[in-house]
């Protein structure tokens, strides 16, 4: 068949996307047992504990409404964790914890403090007590964490130490005596500067002098060290990328076990990260990554060989250790994310649980190419390219229609201090199976590069990640890969912003679509969460004594630049970037004349969770591009008005 870029018709639609695909995450053996997180589009995006059974089947944990979230740090993560035969966790309405026995119907709430937030918890059997990250929203202006534990029977709060603005993994050593966590202060994020500390505990559980084991400053050198954690003989290592990259470290020499260049970590968004385990007191099982395609291996702690284990997937998750067996989840270009058993005897793997039952030929799916390309300033950039796919449409360049290249879709992931990884994606695949080119970009200032690659971003925030995006662009141009005419650019959150600078500071985009993008960095400086109050003083500067570089870098201030059309969508419930962002900036499109959609969702935060909301975004996207771009999608989409465009 021969049709237009962009209305090629696909198996890949929007509804089948939310209906048949789910969030799995943090699988985990507990006495034998096997157990992971579900994200239920289906279900608002409730999170649910969900247990292998022996037979096969499998039995959810938690009932509903239950939802196993935290709003720590509002990011998350390390809701739960098991003990004997029973769940801790995290309640999102209420914040409370809860404990219920797997075979139990339902949770007993534990704590009663309202106010308080719990998080990236470890069991301490010595004292019958849970060592995590507290965060106390009781008082009035910003929130205060802490280290505390909770006890078991009682559910009281002990305060363990205090006095920094975060603190992340604790974790106890095997004979319950040390206490090791990490800290950091503002104005740095956990990528920047963090350190280590060790303590003794006492008979009583509490702390006594704070060691610093790691990270801080080395001279004028900023150090990002993270997850801590004790091998079975009670020997302290941690994740350190003092040398320019993440690299596993052990307390008793200082030294790096195996030095590379390459990841060892990556960036604490959320809490729980879990690159590495103890096989006994001599192994470690790691994940590493370099340029964001991951590898599995063995480490020989004391010699520093590593034995990388063959398996066909570019990106896995944090490791669970029972005996010889590990689970992590994992994906690669042609499988879903997917959660898998590894046997590290024999090397073989098994995958016990898939992200989407949808079985579709392989001829659909667009395979990435890894392209590296020249940017400004003599530098260089990195992305995947996806070319257009759809085996019912042939080979792309025979099937143009009278077009000399694809429409392009360029992918700005989040953070910005994030990175995107070479998988298996339904979301890109949705345009690519249509006609579009996609470009994902791992612009400057992103993870999985190195340290050096991470730190071109400092105060170059919506410069050097437009630049990327520019000349990423007009690279796939010159190789007839992408039409110059039909560039689009879209973006979530730190996305989102980029997005909107391109189409405000350059003229290389013809469209643009941001999802709770940020418009305005003053505001958001002044009205964000703790965990990124600060964040915009190394990305931009200091906030207000450099006023004058936020608001040159804002688009709103700027709206008489931008002339491409953009349509916006935003959770009316978001404390990251809150709405009144992307509704000044369409009022200011408006009034322009610039072609401008507004797609409001109630009950949705910083991140779409429920599946008529994904669903929608996806299509209206398409509609807006069809309407732009000047062609008619396959897709039977209820449109949306486009104003100065229907008018």
């Amino acid at each position: 068949m021969k049709a237009p870029f962009g209305s090629w018709k696909s198996p890949i639609t929007s509804e089948l996307i939310v209906a048949d695909t789910i969030g799995i995450s943090s699988p985990t053996w507990h006495q034998g047992e096997l157990l992971w997180i579900e994200s239920r589009p289906q279900e608002a995006g409730r999170n649910v504990l969900v247990m292998l059974e022996h037979d096969g089947s499998e039995r959810d944990i938690n009932p509903a409404p239950f939802n196993i979230r935290t709003r720590v740090h509002e990011y998350g993560g390390g809701a739960w964790l098991l003990h004997n035969g029973a769940v801790f966790f995290s309640n999102f309405s209420d914040q409370h914890l809860y404990r219920q026995g797997l075979d139990e119907a339902a949770p007993t709430q534990l704590t009663h403090d309202d106010g308080l937030r719990f998080a990236n918890g470890c069991v301490d059997e010595k004292r019958n007590r849970i060592v995590c990250v507290i965060e106390d929203h009781r008082g009035d202006g910003e929130a205060v964490n802490f280290i505390g534990a909770i006890d078991f029977q009682s559910g009281d709060v002990t305060e363990l130490s205090k006095g920094h603005d975060f603190y992340a993994a604790p974790v106890l050593s095997p004979n319950g005596k040390q206490l090791a966590f990490m800290t950091w202060d503002h104005p740095d994020m956990p990528w920047d500067e963090t350190i280590i500390w060790l303590t003794t505990l006492n008979e009583a559980g509490m702390p006594g002098e704070l060691n610093k084991v790691a990270g801080g400053k080395n001279g004028e050198q900023k150090i990002s060290a993270q997850q801590p954690g004790f091998s079975p003989k009670g020997e302290l290592f941690f994740i350190s990328d003092i040398s320019g990259w993440w690299n596993l470290y052990r307390q008793s020499s200082n030294q790096s076990i195996c030095p590379m260049e390459a990841e060892f970590g990556s960036p604490h968004w959320g809490f729980g990260l879990h690159s590495y385990d103890f096989l006994n007191d001599s192994q470690i099982v790691c994940n590493y990554g370099i340029g964001n395609v991951c590898q599995l291996a063995v480490l020989d702690i004391e010699t520093g060989n590593l034995n990388n284990l063959d398996l066909p997937y570019s990106d896995l998750g944090g490791i669970s250790l029972n005996a010889q067996t590990l689970t992590t989840g994992a994906a690669s270009p042609i499988t879903f994310p997917e959660l898998i058993t590894v046997n590290l005897q024999t090397g073989k793997h098994e995958s016990f649980k898939q992200s989407t039952t949808l079985t579709l030929d392989e001829a659909y799916y667009s395979v990435p190419e890894t392209i590296t390309f020249p940017t400004a300033n003599e530098q260089i950039a990195h992305g995947f390219y996806y070319p257009p796919t759809n085996k019912d449409y042939g080979d792309a360049v025979e099937n143009k229609n009278s077009q000399d290249a694809p429409p392009l879709v360029v992918m700005m992931h989040g953070g910005p201090t994030g990175a995107t990884h070479s998988v298996l994606n339904l979301r890109t695949q949705f345009w690519t199976s249509r006609g579009f080119a996609v470009l994902d970009l791992n612009y400057r200032g992103s993870t999985g590069y190195g340290r050096d690659y991470r730190d071109k971003l400092i105060r170059q925030w919506g410069i050097v990640d437009v630049e990327d995006a520019v000349y990423g662009a007009e690279y796939l141009v010159q190789q007839s890969k992408a039409d110059k005419d039909r560039l689009a650019i879209r973006g979530g959150s730190a996305g989102g912003y980029t997005t909107l600078s391109a189409l405000t500071f350059t003229n290389t985009f013809n469209a643009g679509a941001s999802h709770y993008g940020v418009g305005d960095l003053e505001a958001l400086a002044k009205d964000t969460h703790k965990f990124e109050s600060r964040y915009l003083d190394s990305m931009i500067g200091a906030y207000p004594e450099e006023i004058e570089v936020y608001q040159a870098r804002s688009p709103i201030h700027h709206v008489d630049q931008m002339a491409s059309p953009c349509i916006f969508f935003q959770g009316l419930e978001d404390k990251v970037v809150p709405p009144n962002q992307a509704e000044t900036m369409v009022q200011a499109l408006t009034e322009k004349g610039v072609p401008v959609a507004y797609v409001p969702f109630e009950g949705e935060q910083h991140g779409f969770r429920i599946a008529e909301n994904i669903k929608r975004c996806m299509d209206l996207e398409l509609y807006f591009y069809g309407r732009i771009f000047g062609f008619s999608p396959a897709d039977q989409v209820e449109p949306i008005a486009i104003v100065n465009l229907d008018s």
